[in-house]
């Protein structure tokens, strides 16, 4: 994934890379609104009319820019899973692994503000009909499947009832997501950091325990 450095020129033959970096750097500094073609292309140093040879529309520089953005959120959950601690029994893995997956994303919230909110900005015809609306992370599994993945070890494991599986993903991303927004755009923006970490670890063991 891009480091966040500018590029002021591009290999040969890369400039569709050239000008997704673009964009995710336009989308850190102000969101989905702020993804502008002729802007991209003129980070990526090359004139206006090259762009369309790879996006034929801002739409569509916004659409790679979103995947991107989504890849990055599945990145960021990889390394709470990663970090997270390890446990003596598989159950208290796998519980800590759906903490990890939602640190994960709630970091990235507060870290990433303008690409985590460029991530969600599709319509719903694009969530339905594209599969690289998601964005996979390094491990090859987009946000939603990572998430899916905990849940199903919570099950393998006994740490959640089988008959408690079916439509879990939407229950936690639902609470995840809405804490997320709260923060990073709602009455919890002003919130010292020092009151958001213990509330984010209560938010977690609800979603676990409530599931």
């Amino acid at each position: 994934m891009t480091n966040g450095m500018q590029r002021s020129t591009y290999r040969h033959g890369d400039l569709r890379r050239a000008l997704i970096d673009a964009g995710i750097e336009l989308a850190r500094e102000g969101g989905p609104d702020a993804i502008v073609l002729r802007e991209a292309t003129r980070r990526a140093g090359v004139a206006p009319n090259a762009a369309y040879r790879h996006f034929d529309s801002r739409q569509a520089l916004l659409s790679a820019v979103r995947s991107a953005a989504l890849s990055c959120v599945a990145q960021a959950m990889e390394e709470e899973l990663a970090a997270r601690p390890r446990k003596r029994s598989r159950a208290d893995a796998a519980r800590a692994g759906l903490r990890a997956v939602g640190a994960g994303y709630l970091r990235f919230a507060q870290s990433e503000t303008g690409l985590f909110r460029t991530a969600f900005a599709a319509s719903r015809t694009e969530w339905g009909e594209h599969a690289q609306a998601y964005g996979a992370g390094p491990g090859g599994l987009d946000p939603f499947q990572l998430l899916s993945r905990a849940l199903d070890d919570m099950v393998t494991t006994g740490a959640l009832d089988a008959t408690r599986r079916g439509g879990a993903e939407y229950l936690a991303w639902s609470a995840v997501h809405g804490f997320a927004l709260l923060l990073i755009e709602g009455p919890l923006q002003g919130m010292d950091a020092a009151q958001i970490g213990p509330l984010a670890e209560r938010l977690l063991a609800m979603v676990e325990h409530g599931l």
